[in-house]
């Protein structure tokens, strides 16, 4: 029997992508859309691996990773997202989940991020400093964090204009 995977993500392409090299490397594979969609698919066939999109319409990923969890504590789940930012990754971990990766990420790169369960603290710590953008990116989106996603709240505690965090919002996030 094959072990069941569930893919939430808004992304038709990429959910079909993802979907398609999952099977092929044996898992049985379902894929919903949005949070209510995936907790639905989840009640009738528990997933053991998940793959979650932070960002969708409605609720967020991060609603969904309790909700999979009680029905299966011991699933691994990965939160995957384009909006990647330590303050999310942080509540991410803190509500269960077992991994967070920024997109682009293919089936290899998925796998290996719900496989990897143990820390590596031998891993190389970077000495050079975040970019001054990067910087501004991840205290965004902490503040944005605090305030629950609302945009006006967190514009008016960041003293910006709402316009300016909505285009600031829009763009990737810049690495290091």
């Amino acid at each position: 029997m094959s072990e069941k995977f569930l893919v939430v993500d808004d992304d038709p392409t990429f959910t079909r992508v993802l979907a398609r090299s999952l099977t092929r490397r044996g898992f049985s594979v379902s894929v919903a859309r949005n949070v209510e969609d995936a907790l639905s698919q989840a009640r009738q066939e528990t997933p053991a691996l998940a793959s979650v999109d932070l960002k969708m319409e409605g609720p967020s990923g991060l609603e969904l990773i309790e909700g999979l969890k009680a029905l299966n504590p011991q699933m691994r789940i990965l939160i995957l997202t384009g909006y990647a930012s330590i303050a999310t990754a942080v509540d991410a971990i803190k509500l269960g989940a077992s991994n967070y990766l920024p997109k682009p990420a293919d089936a290899d790169q998925i796998l290996a991020a719900l496989n990897h369960e143990q820390v590596d603290v031998a891993q190389e710590i970077s000495a050079d400093p975040m970019s001054v953008n990067r910087l501004e990116w991840e205290h965004i989106q902490k503040v944005l964090a605090e305030h629950d996603g609302n945009i006006s709240a967190t514009a008016r505690a960041l003293g910006m204009h709402r316009r300016t965090l909505q285009r600031k919002l829009q763009k990737r996030p810049v690495r290091r």
